[in-house]
């Protein structure tokens, strides 16, 4: 998934001791934050294999400190301290710590056989790439969803911010679309450029920075 990794966060910042939804935006994609780091670095590897899913021709071949079980929570410790030195809240750090954990466990629904419990086989993966008329009305329900949740439960404190659902809106929707209609290989690309690795990153910088707008211009009702 992309922008369905999104919806826990949204529901989430409307917790009363919840961090900031661009915090819970970074939270929701710090665990692919991490693999396309690692990527560019040669830490961790994909392809591109044409087929590899029927929505996706990225082969996840090897990302076992991101995408096994164990590496996830040792990314969301490390994310729930960093919430605890910015709040001094153990809620908002929990918050923070669940959100990056769920990444994994949406994952779990979409991906190839290809994540792990402690970076080595078994392999697990529902696999609902392979069955687009499930997956994408899924990802829009998770993110738009969660999106309408977090707009019911706060409210506008800046007229400033009057137009930033909206861009936040088009800018998901734009990127998933891209995610899911954009140019595909038609044979195997391996090594992967690191340009897509950097692609990755400023596509998950850039809806973190909208949200940090939106949530600084909204605050939750009652």
């Amino acid at each position: 998934m992309f922008i369905g990794h999104y919806g826990p966060a949204f529901v989430a910042a409307t917790r009363p001791r919840a961090p900031r939804l661009g915090w819970l935006f970074v939270a929701a994609q710090l665990i692919d934050f991490g693999f396309f780091a690692f990527v560019a670095l040669g830490l961790e590897h994909l392809r591109l294999v044409p087929g590899t899913t029927a929505m996706n021709p990225m082969d996840l071949y090897s990302m076992p400190y991101t995408h096994s079980l164990l590496g996830t929570l040792v990314w969301a410790a490390a994310f729930a301290g960093v919430l605890w030195f910015a709040y001094r809240n153990r809620e908002a750090a929990l918050i923070g710590a669940i959100i990056v954990v769920s990444h994994w466990v949406i994952d779990l629904l979409v991906h190839a056989p290809d994540l792990t419990l402690w970076g080595s086989a078994p392999k697990f993966g529902l696999g609902l790439w392979n069955h687009p008329l499930i997956e994408m009305p899924l990802e829009l329900f998770f993110a738009y969803g969660g999106f309408a949740w977090y707009l019911r439960r706060t409210r506008l404190t800046s007229r400033a911010g009057r137009w930033a659902p909206w861009v936040l809106g088009i800018a998901m929707a734009a990127l998933q679309a891209f995610n899911w209609f954009g140019p595909q290989p038609d044979t195997i690309v391996d090594p992967v450029p690191v340009s897509q690795a950097f692609l990755g990153l400023f596509a998950y910088t850039l809806l973190a920075v909208i949200a940090w707008w939106l949530a600084s211009t909204r605050t939750a009702r009652g």
